[in-house]
């Protein structure tokens, strides 16, 4: 596979664009990216990357890589957990009795635009760029990721929303730093604002226009990454007043079913695939992901950025917002 770079001759005719081998030039830019950025290959890979390439430069850590790198420079560490507000639990209280050192807490409600149908959907690109500012992020920063539950990989998908890639995400949360016995701290963390720019990437994002369009043309695989109690009707949504359904010709690939049981930790690539695969979701045609708001979604998208492949949307309003639409077909699984 080869990519087209531009020459630095400052011709602009078509001859100046030269063929480059690709796997060529992605060694070479991590080179560059540690040489000059100090971006080590716990970096994301890069778009559309090989397997090996995704394995190599894998956007999952370990606690063990965590607790080495834990007052790394240049590095933030955020704690993104959140619950389903039947739920009644207070996460940031959470987050101040109990974190790992020198973790931020990263609200997803509080970072979000409240003003549509969605739960929380993206904000705008200039108030991302402020929020995470706040937090002492800039586009020099190693941002951490981990939660207590299923957020990270919306926090993940969120910063490369707005094009930002230099994010990894802790493997097994802060359950399995807790079970290993590592060490956390109380309280807020005193921080140091820094500016960030945000360049938004729409091409990561569906909308439910696109979703609607797309129950006809078919043109993505709709995966819905909600647990098949909710999906099915079994289950309560877990959002007040949301009533218990699916769109139309989704597939459903519980988020649950991408983390060992037993560990709570992300699948092997291998296995991955064959997760995929067994839920009859072919990797190499689109993906739009969605789940009850937008949280879950997000945990099939970075998988398959993981396999390699970036063929892949997020649908932020999920099923939160569809359900509230008024002229968009549902299959309703819960009696109203």
């Amino acid at each position: 596979m080869r990519a087209k770079c531009r020459s630095t001759s400052t011709a602009t005719s078509p001859r100046s664009i030269q063929w480059v081998d690709r796997r060529a030039f992605l060694k070479s830019a991590a080179g560059l990216a540690v040489t000059v950025l100090g971006i080590d290959k716990t970096s994301a890979p890069a778009w559309g990357a090989s397997e090996a390439e995704a394995a190599e430069a894998d956007v999952v850590v370990s606690t063990e890589w965590l607790a080495e790198n834990l007052r790394a420079p240049r590095q933030r560490i955020l704690d993104c957990s959140w619950y389903l507000p039947a739920l009644k639990r207070d996460a940031r209280a959470e987050y101040r009795a109990r974190h790992v050192p020198g973790a931020v807490f990263f609200d997803i409600d509080e970072i979000s635009d409240r003003t549509g149908l969605g739960a929380h959907l993206l904000p705008a690109a200039e108030v991302f760029a402020e929020k995470v500012g706040k937090l002492g992020i800039d586009n020099q920063t190693r941002v951490v990721v981990y939660d207590n539950n299923y957020v990270s990989a919306r926090v993940w998908w969120t910063f490369r929303v707005f094009g930002y890639d230099n994010v990894v995400v802790l493997d097994g949360n802060l359950n399995t730093w807790l079970a290993e016995g590592r060490p956390v701290e109380a309280g807020e963390v005193a921080i140091t604002p820094r500016n960030f720019v945000a360049r938004k990437r729409p091409e990561l994002v569906a909308d439910w226009r696109e979703v609607l369009d797309n129950i006809t043309s078919q043109k993505a695989q709709l995966v819905d990454a909600r647990t098949a109690g909710i999906y099915l009707g079994e289950l309560p949504t877990g959002y007040p007043g949301i009533r218990a359904g699916h769109v139309p010709g989704s597939i459903n690939l519980p988020w649950r079913t991408i983390k060992d049981a037993q560990t709570g930790q992300f699948l092997s690539i291998e296995a991955l695939r064959e997760r995929f695969r067994s839920a009859g979701v072919d990797i190499d045609k689109p993906v739009i992901a969605m789940c009850g708001s937008g949280v879950v979604a997000p945990i099939l998208a970075m998988s398959l950025h993981r396999l390699g492949r970036s063929n892949w949307k997020v649908y932020d309003g999920s099923w939160y917002e569809w359900a509230q639409l008024p002229d968009v077909p549902k299959v309703w699984t819960e009696k109203e």
